[in-house]
């Protein structure tokens, strides 16, 4: 127990320090810009069925259900962007300070709500493509929906708490300069 203890102690310090590198890896490159394209293409069908009223949006689908559904893709949408302009400390900072509890507060909001008739869910796709998504019932969607929720719950406690690490790790290189720099001056 205490060497598995350990073992997930150092694989978490080890995270720590692969974050302190201001370079992004080639795979978080990949991975944002698939992010971008997905979210962008799932806002676009979503967009489809209010635009041509397919039934997959209920009654109940009001301005904040739009606002918690349309703005977790968006704020992956530009978590995923910064990460492309090269800003990997702001990103991670935004998703983990806010952004996967948004999303968990939006999802869970949804599934209270549940806006959706999921009966409609691939009527946008053409005829040839619909048996991809008609085996999503409501049932399932919901429980797709509790499972993202556990998720990212989870993920955001997770960076939430690799982030206050990250930031020490930050501070304790930022002052160790500092005192080195005083101390060459110093000499002088």
């Amino acid at each position: 127990m205490k060497a598995t203890v350990e073992s997930i102690k150092n694989r978490f310090f080890k995270t720590v320090v692969a974050e302190l590198d201001d370079n992004i890896a080639f795979d978080d490159r990949v991975s944002s810009i698939a992010i971008v394209v997905f979210c962008a293409m799932i806002g676009l069908y979503f967009v489809a069925h209010q635009m041509w009223s397919t039934g997959f949006f209920t009654a109940t689908f009001g301005m904040l259900e739009m606002l918690m559904l349309y703005g977790s893709l968006i704020f992956w949408i530009v978590t995923s962007a910064l990460i492309l302009f090269n800003r990997k400390n702001p990103s991670r900072d935004l998703d983990s300070f806010g952004g996967l509890f948004f999303v968990t507060v939006g999802i869970s909001w949804l599934l209270v709500v549940f806006p959706f008739e999921f009966t409609y869910f691939a009527d946008v796709l053409p005829d040839f493509l619909r048996f991809l998504l008609q085996w999503i019932s409501n049932d399932i969607a919901q429980v797709l929906m509790v499972l993202a929720i556990i998720v990212h719950l989870v993920l955001a406690i997770y960076s939430g708490i690799l982030r206050v690490f990250v930031h020490k790790a930050i501070a304790s290189r930022f002052t160790k300069t500092n005192i080195n720099e005083d101390k060459m001056t110093q000499s002088k």
